[in-house]
């Protein structure tokens, strides 16, 4: 499978083979647990309700057992009442799982497949900057057709320079090739790499 090279300006300059790895079956249920568990280990898991036994007062019996005309009532903090417990409320817990390590991968190169296959996949020849420009980054997404889209833009390693010329771009996001994963390849309109970035890929 290939796909096409261009340079800053948008011109294709070359083309690159892509490893079989891109060639096998888009495997939307792989797709599926992997995003499962990207969003399960965001989730802070810190959300809490008292139960009747952790709200404050309540302790005296409010009216006497019999003979009243009432219902029976042992606290004012029943679940029953205004202002009383919460019955099977949430507590804090840990949400966070991983799936094995083999389909993780192999999820991340279905992901970067289905991408590949509906021309949301855009290779540039690289991303160099002399200086911090947001201007130049906006002009080079332009050229290449993703302005204004949500974008990925994934580098071989860290670069302030490409970093601080995106940051300001709110639809762009960037990211190292060894931090990328199925659900962030799957959640913007476009992906952009870098070659290096794709050959740094594994």
């Amino acid at each position: 499978m290939d796909i096409p090279v261009y340079n800053k300006v948008g011109e294709k300059i070359d083309s690159v083979q892509l490893d079989e790895r891109f060639g096998g079956p888009v495997r939307k249920t792989l797709l599926r647990d992997a995003v499962l568990m990207y969003e399960a280990n965001k989730r802070q898991g810190n959300a809490s309700t008292k139960t009747k036994g952790e709200v404050a007062g309540g302790g005296k019996k409010p009216w006497v057992q019999k003979h009243t005309g009432r219902a029976r009532a042992g606290s004012i903090r029943s679940p029953l009442w205004k202002g009383g417990g919460v019955v099977f409320g949430p507590k804090p817990r840990e949400y966070s799982y991983a799936i094995p390590k083999k389909a993780r991968k192999q999820a991340l190169f279905s992901a970067l497949t289905a991408r590949v296959r509906d021309n949301e996949l855009v290779v540039v020849e690289d991303l160099n900057f002399d200086a911090p420009k947001t201007k130049q980054m906006v002009e080079i997404l332009k050229a290449l057709g993703i302005n204004g889209l949500r974008c990925l833009i994934v580098i071989p390693n860290a670069n302030e320079m490409v970093w601080k010329s995106a940051r300001n771009i709110p639809s762009v996001k960037v990211m190292n090739s060894a931090e990328l994963n199925a659900y962030e390849v799957l959640k913007p309109e476009k992906v952009l790499l870098t070659r290096e970035a794709l050959g740094n890929i594994r």
